[in-house]
């Protein structure tokens, strides 16, 4: 990972590469970028990510769907999620750890 891009590119290119059907954690994304006390900056960066960026597969670090409120809609996220497979109960992603992926040990 380039240190020459600045902290949201970083962030978008990790976030791009999240899979299809996976999930991961503002904490895991910016502990890939060497950034590692800097979870609140990942979400500042995903809340205005460009459209090529998978933001509604990254949630906070117990598997809550806390920037649903950036997604337009009501439901959004939640419904993104669903469609590729996870199960969400009263805004959180059940099966959490099955559904994880860690970029530090995937980049």
């Amino acid at each position: 990972m380039s240190k020459d891009k600045n902290f949201y590119e970083r962030v978008y290119e990790v976030a791009r590469q999240i899979p299809y059907g996976k999930i991961t954690s503002y904490g895991a994304i910016a502990k890939a970028i060497g950034a590692a006390r800097s979870a609140r900056m990942v979400g500042y960066a995903l809340k205005n990510s460009p459209e090529d960026v998978p933001a509604h597969r990254v949630l906070n670090r117990k598997g809550v769907l806390t920037g649903k409120q950036h997604f337009p809609g009501k439901n959004l996220m939640q419904q993104l999620l669903e469609n590729e497979g996870l199960t969400i109960v009263n805004n959180q992603v059940q099966d959490f750890e099955k559904h994880f992926w860690n970029p530090k040990t995937s980049l």
